[in-house]
């Protein structure tokens, strides 16, 4: 329902590494930017963005496209879901025509379940405009101390006393009971609906790119036998484990500052945030979980954990520390004075002085850990032993060698203990870990009817003939426009006499030399994606000379548009193995593009020729004139390849 003139100037204005580095950290390589995939869990960056081409290929996960199809890859959003995020990001006016009400009755669940947040996200704020949000909801808020900028930044709302207030109002805006209740916002039992938030204020929970997944939800009368917190029931766009309260405002401040403050809840994070410290995020009350780390580690690897001095948030903080480290994250922890948590201290501290706190009271997590452990085992030897283990444990969870060193050098002048018995100690520590592992593997193969990891087959060999192809294709994508000189030799056989080669050189467009060759050889692409691919390309360069890419991946499917990434992407990492290497040879991209190009089409060539040659041989008959007719026809293949073979430099 978007115009095509808003969809060109979204793709005029969009820049992929700033719509990408919203989400992810990007630090430069060479002419292109790398980072951490935000598909899977990696500890080394694989996640290329190149700004020259405007595209981005993550090698871990194999997707890869635009800076659009990013966001819909990333967001789960739909082509126009995407194209306004990015259009209101740059400022840009979506023109568009009101959807049908058939349209939105087509609107899948997912989508459903966020439209339906959306709404309530927004009543809740409203509510507190009326005479009981603003003598209940908006009095607490005020007594925290938050600012109106802050409310209404981060959103913050309330629902009603009543049993029914949010549901009967979205119901009568339009939004389905089904989607209320899944996505918890309603409770329904037999014939009768009430709200599960009644009586609280709201914090509004977003993902990173500012939709709203879900609600905290804090009661103001203490008299009820009910939680303090309540948080919306796992669905289809919630999952706790997986989300981070105040990523969506922290971001940015994270990517910069290249530093997370986590903290335990969600006044933590406004009372900072409104202090001036901004990248700040929230576990939401719930222990850490790995999914959240992940989630912190695609803008930053550097992680502060701010927890309270009481007993409870210590231990909170080593529960969580343990994860952080196996992360390969770096993590310092800092804990408030007796009777503080980040909330309070914030609210009576200037941003200087919790600036000041904060950087001379964080501490890495050795010191943290053997500090706090050894208040509990003075005087007790075995207590001690247990703590060293504790601390080691710890240490085994890091994955770099050399941090793992550093830390257990460290360690031993803290702990007043011997180098040797530290690095004893975690040997062993790995080296059960390991072993356990590999049992568990076994177990798994075991149960599944696998075989032994060393039983398992050889990899597949590289399939000579798409390697070609996608050479092609990747020629065509990078090149196709250009004009190049091609050295071309043309073989003729006098009647009774040798071959003769005569030589020439022929200027032609990189498009033209290959569809003149491929068409002269009738040579036909045997990959469906290639083959449904190469005539697009083809048509798009007679048509307008050039391909851009940007423009191109649009008019293209899915499949076809994450294909095009992965060959311009991939030009490095797609290299034959040295087997193959034996049998098929292609100049690499530094060698000229006639040449490239050339070794190209000649394998090609020698691959029809051998493909020709077996074919021929596997109809040899008992028939001796019909033998000796397919044995000449070999003999002339068979000196085309040589030929072929000289050609390309290679002794055959």
């Amino acid at each position: 329902m978007i115009s095509r003139t808003t969809v060109d100037a979204v793709f005029d204005a969009a820049r992929v590494e700033e719509v990408i580095g919203d989400f992810v950290q990007l630090k430069k390589s060479g002419s292109n930017f790398k980072g951490l995939s935000p598909f899977t869990d990696e500890r080394s960056p694989s996640f290329m963005v190149s700004p020259v081409k405007q595209i981005w290929k993550d090698f871990s996960s194999g997707k890869g496209g635009n800076a659009v199809t990013f966001i819909m890859e990333h967001e789960h959003f739909t082509f126009p879901e995407a194209i306004k995020y990015i259009a209101k990001k740059y400022g840009i006016e979506v023109e568009e025509t009101e959807q049908s009400d058939e349209q939105k009755q087509m609107q899948d669940e997912k989508e459903s379940m966020f439209l339906v947040s959306k709404f309530a996200a927004e009543w809740f704020a409203g509510q507190l405009k009326t005479d009981e949000g603003r003598s209940i909801g908006y009095s607490y808020f005020k007594e925290r101390g938050f600012t109106e900028e802050t409310i209404n930044y981060f959103q913050l709302g309330y629902s009603p006393e009543q049993w029914s207030a949010f549901t009967d109002a979205a119901i009568k805006a339009g939004y389905k009971l089904e989607f209320l209740e899944k996505t918890g916002l309603t409770i329904v039992k037999d014939d009768k609906q009430f709200d599960r938030f009644k009586g609280r204020v709201m914090f509004p929970i977003r993902s990173m790119s500012g939709r709203v997944l879900g609600f905290g939800g804090r009661i103001l009368n203490s008299e009820k036998k009910a939680a303090k917190y309540l948080n919306s029931p796992q669905s289809e766009i919630y999952d706790k484990s997986k989300v981070l309260y105040g990523i969506y405002e922290a971001k940015q401040e994270m990517a910069k500052e290249d530093l997370c403050y986590l903290v335990e809840g969600y006044t933590d994070v406004i009372q900072l945030y409104q202090a001036g410290i901004q990248n700040v995020v929230s576990s939401s009350g719930t222990a850490l979980t790995t999914e959240q780390i992940r989630l912190i580690s695609r803008l930053t690897k550097n992680i502060t954990v701010l927890y309270d001095g009481d007993a409870a948030g210590l231990r909170a903080a080593i529960r969580g520390i343990d994860l952080i480290l196996e992360a390969g994250m770096n993590v310092r922890v800092c804990t408030f004075p007796e009777g503080e948590d980040p909330d309070s201290f914030a609210k009576s501290h200037t941003e200087s002085e919790i600036k000041e706190f904060l950087k001379d009271n964080a501490v890495d997590f050795i010191r943290f850990k053997s500090g706090l452990l050894k208040k509990e085992a003075v005087g007790d030897p075995i207590k001690k032993a247990g703590m060293i283990r504790e601390i080691v444990q710890s240490i085994a969870k890091i994955p770099d060698d050399i941090s793992r060193e550093i830390y257990v050098r460290e360690s031993a002048a803290i702990l007043e203990i011997g180098e040797d018995v530290l690095f004893s100690t975690l040997a062993q520590m790995r080296s059960s870990e390991i072993t356990e592992v590999r049992k568990k593997q076994k177990r798994e193969q075991e149960s599944q009817g696998m075989q032994k990891v060393a039983d398992a087959p050889a990899t597949k060999a590289v399939d000579r003939r798409e390697v070609l192809e996608r050479n092609i294709i990747r020629i065509l994508l990078l090149y196709g426009e250009r004009e190049e000189v091609f050295d071309e030799e043309y073989l003729q056989e006098p009647d009774g006499g040798d071959l003769v080669v005569e030589k020439k050189k022929d200027t032609m467009l990189v498009y033209e030399k290959v569809y003149v060759d491929l068409q002269n050889d009738e040579i036909e692409f045997s990959n469906d994606s290639f083959k449904k691919l190469y005539p697009k390309l083809i048509d798009v360069l007679l048509l307008q000379g050039r391909i851009d890419v940007n423009t191109v991946m649009t008019e293209l499917s899915d499949e076809e548009a994450q294909l095009v990434a992965d060959l311009i992407m991939d030009e490095d990492r797609y290299q034959l193995s040295r087997w193959d290497e034996r049998q098929i040879f292609v100049k690499q991209k530094e060698d000229t593009v006639a040449t490239y190009l050339m070794d190209t089409i000649l394998n090609f060539r020698r691959l029809m020729i051998d493909t020709k040659i077996q074919s021929m041989m596997a109809q040899m008959t008992d028939d001796e004139v019909e033998r000796l007719e397919i044995m000449s026809q070999i003999k002339d293949n068979l000196v085309l390849h040589r030929y072929l073979g000289k050609r390309l430099n290679r002794v055959v």
